[in-house]
């Protein structure tokens, strides 16, 4: 994958960064396989030099973007010590495509294994021998996505935080088979058709007045109804994970849910974990919090979901961790029986 501009933001510091109090942001566009430029962005910690903790790869959600949308959390991070790097899709954000349009989920994920490994390699700090850890940080149809990019490359990956992830279609959401059947026939008469009726996800999504104005006044940000063909492409995803897929999960994870989400529902998140062959898993369950867990909520909120987070990172970043000191199964089960509980509990405050 090869890169086409260069950043954006001036700044002071060199290569066209722009340092921003304690971290430094970058802005490019890298070209895929099929000739199409997608929007990138990183962040770092503060100084060139300073070597980062570890590799964080964002993948965002459905009908948003990594810039603007996903800057909370790259900003988080970078401050942490983290080096953090997103991509937006084909069809989002800044990157070429048509707006909202994912024609085949499949190069979606390629582009971003494409773009995730380039940036591996091409690490100075890897040239002097010092190989980073990676982590892959998923939200919502982006939680599909880091699961997609685990399965294609399963020792690349070091672990993945899922945030309210898109693998399972709740069975109150499930359509008929013959439903399905039609969806399929018509991706290829009208593929690009906004004909998918749909509620409001914004307002199911954000909790806060703010961010919900904030995502509709966005540019970047989708916010029409779904097209006929990328409908059609989540479904399947959601399908083909929860049928055939989730039982090969292996890597190390963190799952967060709201307690609350109306949007994917937190039986996504606890399927996922039973399923899941990986012997380090950890699901958080926050009873009442909504499903934009690291902007959506109150500012209370998205810090205790962060301190989660990073606390998790940072375990499994440090050259010093031992996986026999990690959480054993059983210990980890009474955790998320806690957990459930307490959401079941406290779901409606």
């Amino acid at each position: 994958m090869g890169r086409s501009s260069s950043s954006s933001g001036g700044g002071g510091a060199d290569d066209g960064g722009e340092v921003l109090l304690d971290h430094e942001y970058k802005e490019e566009y890298v070209r895929n396989s099929r000739g199409m430029n997608l929007f990138a962005c990183t962040w770092l910690p503060a100084g060139k030099r300073k070597t980062p903790k570890a590799l964080v790869f964002l993948c965002h959600g459905y009908a948003v973007e990594c810039g603007v949308t996903m800057r909370g959390t790259g900003e988080r991070l970078a401050r942490a010590g983290y080096a953090v790097y997103g991509l937006d899709y084909e069809g989002h954000g800044r990157s070429d495509g048509l707006q909202g349009y994912v024609p085949d989920f499949e190069l979606l994920v390629q582009d971003c294994d494409e773009y995730f490994t380039s940036v591996v390699r091409s690490q100075s700090i890897e040239d002097k021998g010092c190989k980073l850890r990676r982590f892959l940080l998923g939200e919502s149809m982006g939680g599909a996505v880091a699961l997609l990019l685990d399965l294609r490359r399963p020792e690349f990956w070091t672990g993945a935080v899922l945030v309210a992830p898109m693998c399972k279609i709740a069975d109150d959401m499930r359509p008929h088979p013959l439903v399905v059947n039609i969806l399929r026939a018509m991706t290829s008469i009208v593929p690009t058709w906004k004909i998918v009726p749909s509620n409001d996800v914004i307002d199911a999504a954000y909790k806060t007045q703010e961010k919900r104005d904030e995502i509709r006044g966005n540019p970047y940000c989708y916010k029409d109804k779904p097209r006929l063909k990328t409908a059609y492409e989540l479904l399947k995803v959601s399908l083909d994970l929860e049928q055939n897929l989730l039982h090969q999960v292996s890597l190390p994870f963190l799952i967060v849910h709201g307690g609350a989400d109306k949007v994917t529902d937190p039986s996504v998140s606890e399927l996922l974990y039973r399923s899941a062959a990986s012997q380090d898993k950890t699901l958080k369950l926050y009873p009442g919090m909504w499903h934009a867990l690291t902007s959506g909520e109150s500012p209370d909120n998205i810090h205790t979901v962060f301190q989660d987070i990073i606390a998790w990172l940072d375990h499994r970043s440090s050259d010093d961790t031992d996986q026999q000191e990690l959480l054993s199964e059983v210990e980890q089960k009474a955790r998320h029986d806690e957990q459930h509980h307490q959401q079941q509990d406290g779901g409606n405050k």
